[in-house]
């Protein structure tokens, strides 16, 4: 019965102290004609000063609440793009392995019960994991480790693929799927173009408050470019998470591309 009056209360006194000190300045005006005393004069400049301090204050605090609201919609906003962003996470390698454990199946392989237990693990980790706003970098590190795993197992051909670590501690606060990104346009656009000698380089380290990944690949040249909405998505989920404290570079010369993520933790 009480709660609204007690969330309100202040902006309600105020109201009422605005309303008390007009009375006052009505009154002690109309007395002040009338009888020409200074203290009149006095009561009505003090019922002044008290007006426009409760007028102040009723104003600032409209203008807090307002921007109070204002920042709860655009976290609440933030909130929401930064689901639909990692619910846009490329599908393509879900599809491809998926094709290929079709194949495994049908051939009979002993690789497939290995596919489907580390594909169900990337689900598990992209969907329960994904959900949080932050993962230790150890859990980052084991999830990018079983995505190259599952391509090593359905890649026919040779794919040399190294990941360097220079790690001083697995256990600090990072975005979940911020690398994988990076990760699968390696794949897609390197070693799923080539026919052999395809390599992917990865070299994670973190230096006091800054974690590094770099990634290095080799593709087909083409004339055409590539653009996908994966790296626009990253960019946008840098934006929301890390504004000011990121750095994406993208280097491409001939057939060799890399890429460089620096984000201060």
């Amino acid at each position: 019965m009480f709660r609204p009056f007690l969330r309100y209360y202040q902006i309600i006194i105020a109201f009422l102290v605005i309303i008390i000190s007009l009375i006052g300045m009505v009154r002690f005006k109309r007395l002040g004609e009338m009888s020409r005393l200074e203290v009149h004069d006095y009561y009505f400049h003090v019922f002044q000063l008290v007006f426009f301090l409760s007028l102040g204050f009723f104003i600032v605090r409209w203008a807090f609440n307002l921007w109070k609201e204002y920042q709860t919609l655009k976290n609440d906003k933030n909130e929401a793009e930064l689901m639909l962003l990692k619910s846009k996470i490329d599908p393509h390698f879900f599809f491809n392995t998926l094709n290929n454990l079709y194949g495994l199946a049908i051939e009979k392989s002993d690789q497939a019960p290995e596919v489907i237990l580390k594909l169900s693990e990337i689900m598990r980790y992209t969907i329960y994991e994904g959900e949080h706003k932050y993962v230790t970098l150890k859990k980052e590190i084991e999830y990018l480790k079983q995505y190259l795993e599952i391509h090593k197992l359905r890649y026919k051909k040779q794919v040399d693929i190294c990941f360097e670590q220079k790690i001083d501690n697995d256990q600090v606060k990072i975005a979940p799927l911020m690398f994988i990104i990076l990760l699968e346009n390696a794949v897609k656009h390197g070693v799923e173009s080539l026919a052999c000698s395809a390599y992917i380089n990865i070299n994670l380290t973190v230096v006091e408050n800054e974690v590094c990944f770099e990634i290095e690949n080799n593709f087909k040249s083409r004339t055409e470019k590539v653009a996908g909405i994966g790296l626009k998505n990253l960019r946008r989920r840098l934006q929301l998470l890390y504004p000011k404290r990121h750095e994406l570079l993208m280097i491409s010369r001939e057939t060799v591309y890399k890429a460089i993520l620096k984000i201060k933790i």
